[in-house]
């Protein structure tokens, strides 16, 4: 197959960018390369996010701060973001490359759930996205202890 990918910018006025896998033209072009299709950059984020917390040992995704602001932006109608909250993605030509801050739960092999997440996250992006990931970077930023309680809801006060 000769498919290309490109980078292309897009959105309204923004600074997003995606990648265009690019066939071959022409009537005597298989069907599946003719045309061009185009993936975002939050796209390839998604679908690492979701390939992370499928991994049983990762209790969520982002730092500190970062889970903070997403509680608080979840809670807000639209705000959303939760998939992509400790996600980054640099989206190349051909190529791409992803880091993670994610928190574990207590008790795991933190090398053993890496390797998973890896292995994870690598294969969904490149089955879905036909992108080869050349590194999956992980930063782990919290154990979650089995004491510590949930963060309170939002029908949830201090006092009862």
């Amino acid at each position: 197959m000769t498919d290309n990918i490109t980078s292309v910018g897009g959105g309204n006025g923004a600074n997003a960018s995606a990648s265009a896998l690019k066939g071959r033209t022409g009537a005597g072009a298989p069907a599946e390369t003719r045309g061009t299709t185009t993936i975002a950059d939050g796209v390839v984020a998604k679908i690492a996010g979701m390939a992370a917390r499928e991994v049983p040992g990762i209790y969520s995704l982002g730092a500190g701060m970062a889970r903070a602001f997403g509680a608080m932006r979840e809670r807000v109608p639209g705000g959303g973001g939760a998939v992509t909250r400790g996600v980054k993605v640099e989206v190349g030509e051909r190529q791409a490359a992803v880091d993670l801050d994610v928190v574990v739960e207590y008790g795991v092999s933190i090398v053993d759930v890496a390797g998973d997440v890896r292995t994870n996250v690598i294969s969904a992006v490149e089955r879905m996205t036909g992108l080869e990931v050349v590194e999956v970077n992980i930063a782990v930023d919290d154990v979650r202890l089995p004491d510590e309680e949930e963060e309170a809801g939002p029908d949830e006060g201090r006092v009862r």
